[in-house]
């Protein structure tokens, strides 16, 4: 393995930048974002972003370094947040990993790489007609045919995973469960210490949720958005799919007003946050640490030093 990591985890608005910068500062790190809507320029806001006062003199890596018309896939991240780790290590510093895009991380750390797959192509072209003509039902009674444990897995909803898995059997010859299994035997990239946030009462993440997205709209959300437009940004671009963005469009379009996008953006974000929770509690290396009222970054520092030293991180 090329060497030791941190990863700093947890659901949105828990406080990962926070613990983040003070671990740089102690162990001599730096900061390697992996948040999928952070990469893009001009959407500082709505991510929540790090400012340079946040930062506290902490190189910060892979925060806007994509214009927003770009599409980045997990695969894509990995390539290039990988050589950034390792320059890291190569320069004797600790690379601290910071996000909540769960699979953008394990891309990083475990390393495997992706079935091969060109999205995009011309076969994800004739499946995404086929759907569009047919429906998924067709697309996944084809997949069941070919690879019975994927079409068990996955929900007839999830039409990006069940073309996908039609198109790496249809380019490779091999199905994506095949894939999935011999990775799974490869070590990982990197030896990692995971550290993870979140709150014990759920009703306390609720709480700082809303309380963030606020200060989103109070610090010019809409404006962020009405600038992305004003840059030739198309209203379908994946960018301003991203919660925020999506519902402050609205208003913009005039279909919902501010207030209603507000409510709704808190929806969402708090969904969102438990669906991050959801793939993190899969990891059994985390190191939870629980929040209880308010966020305790004093305690948080101390306990994530003891673990970092029980792992050999000095």
């Amino acid at each position: 393995m090329a060497g030791k990591i941190v990863c700093v985890v947890g659901p949105t608005a828990c406080g990962k930048t926070t613990l983040g910068v003070l671990l740089a500062k102690k162990f001599h790190g730096e900061v390697v974002s992996a948040d999928s809507m952070q990469i893009y320029k001009g959407m500082t806001i709505g991510t929540a972003a790090p400012t340079p006062e946040e930062m506290d003199g902490v190189p910060h890596h892979m925060i806007a370094v994509s214009g927003p018309e770009e599409q980045w896939s997990a695969a894509r991240y990995a390539q290039e947040a990988v050589p950034v780790v390792d320059d890291i290590l190569a320069k004797g510093k600790l690379p601290i990993l910071v996000g909540g895009t769960g699979l953008w991380i394990d891309a990083v750390v475990r390393g495997h790489g992706f079935a091969a797959g060109q999205a995009g192509g011309a076969v994800r072209k004739e499946l995404e007609s086929r759907l569009a003509a047919e429906g998924v039902g067709p697309l996944l009674e084809e997949l069941r045919a070919v690879d019975p444990a994927a079409a068990e897995r996955l929900h007839p909803a999830d039409e990006k995973r069940i073309l996908r898995a039609l198109e790496v059997f249809r380019e490779t010859g091999k199905t994506i469960t095949a894939h999935n299994e011999e990775t799974k035997a490869l070590p990982p990239r990197y030896d990692a210490v995971w550290i993870g946030l979140q709150f014990a009462d759920r009703e306390d993440m609720k709480r700082l949720i809303d309380r963030r997205v606020d200060r989103m709209a109070e610090e010019g959300l809409l404006d962020e958005v009405r600038a992305l437009l004003r840059r030739g940004l198309p209203p379908s671009a994946t960018a301003l799919q991203a919660i925020g963005y999506k519902e402050f469009l609205g208003v913009l379009e005039g279909t919902r007003t501010e207030a209603e996008a507000l409510a709704e953006v808190k929806l969402r974000s708090r969904q969102y946050a438990k669906r991050q929770l959801t793939w993190l509690r899969r990891n059994p290396a985390v190191h939870w640490i629980f929040w209880e009222k308010d966020r305790d970054f004093v305690r948080a520092l101390q306990v994530s030093t003891e673990i970092l030293s029980a792992e050999g991180v000095s």
